[in-house]
């Protein structure tokens, strides 16, 4: 196992000036000392060897300097995306008819409310909803009958027969 003593030296001795020159570069103190905690940990895994270097704080400083260049090159890669392709389109709120339909749904029993979605509203035959939840096709119909018979109860006939006949 690691020198705890001897880690816990480094750190406290190194710790400030990690954080202030990884501060100094990013300019977010909260990403600092964020790549900061990454690095000292890694630090801390690999401290038998770690602590033979010359300049242990010259490899966590450049471990934390790694880091933050991985992060900004994500964020860059974000950027580009979002300039490439735009933000999503606007999404009209749900109908009145889908959120009574969902919220029908959710007073079906789970194994219901799974083969009522995959078949009705995926349009899986009866048999890929069989074999995708690895139950029987008979299973399947009874569970499609009853849950039909119960979202019957819970919908107005408008949106029953809108989402059962789509």
């Amino acid at each position: 196992m690691a020198d705890q003593s001897g880690f816990e030296e480094f750190y406290t001795g190194s710790r400030h000036r990690l954080i202030t020159y990884l501060y100094a570069m990013t300019g977010d103190r909260a990403e600092a000392q964020d790549a900061a905690q990454e690095a000292y940990v890694r630090a801390w895994q690999r401290w038998s060897t770690v602590s033979t270097y010359d300049n242990p704080e010259a490899w966590v400083r450049s471990v934390a300097h790694r880091l933050c260049l991985k992060h900004w090159r994500k964020a860059k890669n974000r950027v580009t995306a979002y300039l490439r392709h735009g933000t999503d389109p606007d999404v009209d709120p749900p109908s009145e008819n889908t959120v009574a339909l969902i919220t029908a749904l959710r007073q079906l029993p789970v194994a219901e409310r799974q083969v009522i979605t995959m078949h009705h509203l995926m349009d899986l035959p009866v048999a890929e909803v069989a074999a995708q939840t690895g139950i029987p096709v008979n299973t399947v119909k009874t569970r499609l009958s009853r849950g039909r018979r119960a979202l019957a109860g819970f919908l107005d006939q408008d949106a029953f027969e809108e989402y059962a006949n789509a």
